[in-house]
């Protein structure tokens, strides 16, 4: 029970302290980067995206390279679609990949995986299958240990949606 009741607490908490320190101007930085890291697609872009993509990128500049996403270009289904990504790095203790982040652009619930890494994984790539709701923009963050921050976009085409 008590843990149902810490969750509350600290989504509560950060929604609170995400407002009070003031996201407007990396919210603004979102939408101005969005046009560019959208490419031609020129899908919506939920506030629910805008929000996580915020707190996840915090005051860096996101630089787009170095990473490479294999998604389907059309999903049939959007309840299983596979994923695969893969990072340039050395993964060594001086120069490797923290984590990398998976925003879908039109979830209901933006943020749809965080992947933990360090050295002794030898390799930045992890696999796995999303949700998407409908035809998106599915945003890759990859956050180094040297505080760089990288990010791919990789639109897909979904013709039934996965999330409701």
């Amino acid at each position: 029970m008590q843990v149902g009741l810490s969750i509350i607490n600290r989504r509560t908490f950060l929604v609170s302290a995400s407002a009070a320190a003031g996201l407007t101007p990396l919210l603004v930085y979102a939408e101005t980067s969005s046009t560019e890291t959208s490419g031609a697609s020129g899908h919506e872009r939920s506030q629910k995206f805008f929000d996580e993509f915020a707190r996840l990128v915090g005051n860096a500049t996101p630089v787009e390279g170095k990473i490479t996403v294999d998604l389907p270009e059309v999903a049939d289904n959007g309840n299983f679609v596979p994923i695969t990504i893969s990072i340039d790095s050395p993964m060594t203790d001086a120069d490797h990949v923290k984590a990398i982040h998976i925003l879908a652009t039109a979830n209901p619930v933006a943020h749809v995986a965080t992947f933990r890494l360090a050295p002794i994984n030898a390799v930045a790539r992890v696999q796995s299958r999303i949700r998407l709701a409908k035809t998106e923009d599915v945003v890759t963050l990859a956050e180094l240990s040297n505080g760089t921050m990288l990010i791919a976009t990789t639109n897909v085409k979904v013709t039934i949606g996965g999330c409701d």
